[in-house]
């Protein structure tokens, strides 16, 4: 206990208790992800006065430029997480290939999926970044798991969290029944208990979408965003409000402390990538938060945790928050693949852009 509070430690403990044949190596490769986080918090904390700032000079297998912070993120992680013998193998944004265990470390029975540092580009100007993981079970027997082993669908993670580097450090976890978040307290060192069972309200009022990429929707998209704007006025009589922090974490950890929708959803751009979010390391671990919280997280045509990976940097598109939202978009998909929305689309859908009015 902390104050009389609860500590993280003991929450994993009490876990731990309730989980009948639980040899504590679940528990023990937890701490070393909170370690991990710890430390990555503790680097993005120093912003300018530490190192790790700007350019790393390279791309990772997404062809996206590296921060500095991203390389040490990622070193971090797996450093912390090697050697504990809890882990067979891991999967990270920023490496192109599956990474085993290293021969001098005991191989464990589970699998480490991870984003780093989500948010990266906005490290410099210190706005919110932050780390996402998911936990799998490594399939049985094998001790030096290839690609393959790590592709399995969202409904078999064990466990999936991230960690919120912003004005203060949180961990957000869900082991399947619930959602619990974690405030860090600088001085003690330790994550207490602050935000339990956090719950998404059915509804709202908010939504979260990167507007410059209007031209590239499908129409289900257009339709909810142009009803979105159209307030009061409009088909939904309800005024909407528009955010857009381009992290992942932020947008998430914003929807389940107040209601909202986030999409990224799918584009005509590039027909060899349907989403922009990654599948594994993204998409997976958050639709599991966001539905454990009471949400929805959906592609528009499938239930997330039940998309099938095919490769280990999958992407797809991600539409999630307030049950009643999704709903509704995955509604408007259903009845724009069976042709029914004809008497919807309007020059709004067509070359005009949402943003333009008479």
């Amino acid at each position: 206990m902390h104050n009389g509070r609860t500590t993280l430690n003991k929450f994993i403990i009490e876990e731990q208790r309730r989980a009948p044949g639980a040899t504590g190596d679940f528990s023990a490769l937890l701490n070393d992800l909170v370690t991990a986080c710890k430390v990555i918090g503790q680097a993005a904390g120093k912003g300018a006065l530490g190192s790790a700032v700007g350019s790393a000079g390279a791309h990772n297998v997404h062809g996206e430029a590296q921060k500095k912070l991203d390389v040490l993120a990622n070193e971090i992680m797996l450093r912390y997480c090697e050697w504990d013998g809890h882990l067979a193998g891991m999967v990270s944004e920023e490496m192109d290939d599956a990474y085993p265990v290293p021969a001098a470390y005991p191989r464990g029975k589970y699998l480490l999926v991870f984003d780093p540092l989500d948010g990266s580009s906005n490290i410099d100007v210190n706005i919110s970044v932050g780390t996402i993981f998911s936990i799998l079970r490594c399939p049985e027997g094998v001790s030096e798991p290839t690609a393959a082993d790590f592709l399995q669908p969202g409904v078999r993670q064990v466990c999936a969290g991230y960690a919120i580097y912003g004005t203060s450090t949180m961990l957000v976890l869900t082991f399947g029944r619930n959602v619990n978040g974690f405030t860090l307290d600088r001085e003690a060192g330790e994550f207490i208990l602050t935000h339990p069972d956090l719950q998404i309200p059915a509804q709202s009022r908010e939504f979260a979408v990167n507007a410059s990429n209007e031209r590239f929707w499908e129409p289900p998209v257009k339709r909810y965003v142009s009803e979105c704007l159209a307030g009061r006025t409009g088909p939904r009589g309800a005024d909407f409000n528009m955010r857009w922090i381009a992290s992942l974490v932020a947008e998430v950890h914003r929807i389940l402390i107040r209601g909202g929708l986030f999409m990224y959803p799918g584009d005509t751009r590039d027909p060899s990538k349907p989403g922009r979010l990654r599948l594994l390391y993204e998409a997976n671990p958050m639709a599991m938060i966001v539905e454990r919280a009471g949400g929805c997280a959906s592609t528009g045509r499938e239930r997330i945790l039940e998309v099938q990976p095919t490769q280990l940097h999958q992407r797809v598109p991600v539409i999630l928050g307030s049950r009643a939202e999704v709903e509704r978009i995955v509604r408007y998909h259903q009845e724009h693949d069976e042709g029914i929305d004809q008497d919807f689309l309007s020059p709004l859908f067509s070359t005009r852009s949402l943003f333009m009015h008479n």
